[in-house]
């Protein structure tokens, strides 16, 4: 395997230029690769390339174009991290209170292995989960404010105050290690069942670590999938091999998820501002069509119904 080396800017815009991408101004072109790093906005490239094998941009293709498309795909990244980073508080508040009101305040009451599936098959998970819990406690119970408060004034920390430190994947394992009965009610809340709740919560701890580490949005594909729903029902979603061809595990998989757990308000502002987003695109990029990126990014034509369904 060849060595990669260091290119400077000028190398790097001919290296763009030689795939056919027209540059119109060298100087601006450069600023933004320094800035922004010609690694990240060339990996936005494959939706304006002509095939796999051929490597080369479309006919028409400029650089603004890219980092137009470079620019939505950060901003619709920020859209739905900020809507994740909403869900996961909602969540952390109502399994700290299910908790707490089953099982105590202490942790030595609600981190009994007791509390939890006593199913054989997730003992070694519910060990787990429990182990980092309290490691969460040894860890950051000196270093937050507020568990610190609770440890110097109680002498312990209330869940509901612990989750202020757990990241959302350790909430998700948590909710999947839930006795049945805890995991309904919680279910219930948001007029789902415990399979649909648990799949969602997943699928956002894995968005939700995508978007804080500014990773690529638009193509991202789940391994998990969400379940068929009336939402893929209702918009006449394709299907191909018997399976839904947009909503399954892709991006548009996240608006159905906040579809179910955002409140009507809340789904409705963050639709808005998604469309808001793809409208300016539209005005940016003329050498690929915006269904074309609809397409790959995994929206129905009709997605805007969804609003109001």
């Amino acid at each position: 395997m060849s060595q990669k080396i260091f290119k400077s800017l000028e190398e790097q815009i001919e290296i763009l230029k030689a795939k056919g991408l027209i540059i119109n101004d060298i100087d601006k072109t450069k600023q933004i690769l320094l800035r922004e790093n010609y690694f990240f906005v060339s990996g936005y490239r494959h939706i304006f390339i002509k095939s796999s094998k051929e490597k080369q941009f479309i006919e028409g293709s400029t650089f603004e174009e890219l980092y137009g498309f470079f620019v939505f795909d950060r901003a619709v990244r920020n859209i739905v991290f900020k809507n994740i980073l909403m869900i996961e508080n909602n969540l952390k508040s109502i399994i700290s209170y299910q908790l707490s009101k089953r099982y105590g305040v202490r942790e030595r009451d609600y981190l009994k292995l007791s509390n939890y599936n006593q199913d054989a098959k997730k003992v070694r998970q519910v060990a787990d989960v429990i182990s980092k819990m309290k490691r969460q406690i040894r860890t950051n119970g000196k270093q937050h404010r507020a568990t610190l408060h609770y440890l110097s004034n109680y002498g312990y920390i209330p869940l509901w105050i612990l989750v202020k430190v757990l990241s959302f994947g350790i909430i998700s394992e948590l909710y999947s290690i839930l006795k049945i009965e805890d995991q309904l009610e919680i279910a219930e809340l948001y007029n789902l069942d415990v399979e649909n709740l648990s799949v969602f919560i997943s699928i956002l701890s894995n968005y939700r670590n995508l978007c804080a580490h500014e990773d690529i949005l638009f193509d991202y594909r789940t391994q998990r999938s969400i379940l068929d729903n009336n939402y893929h029902l209702k918009l006449n979603i394709p299907l191909m091999n018997d399976e839904y061809i947009y909503g399954k595990n892709d991006l548009f998989s996240v608006v159905i998820i906040l579809k179910y757990l955002l409140r009507e308000e809340e789904f409705r502002h963050f639709a808005y501002e998604i469309d808001y987003e793809i409208n300016i695109l539209d005005g940016k990029v003329t050498s690929v069509s915006i269904d074309k990126i609809m397409d790959r990014i995994g929206f129905p034509a009709n997605w805007r119904d969804i609003i109001n369904l």
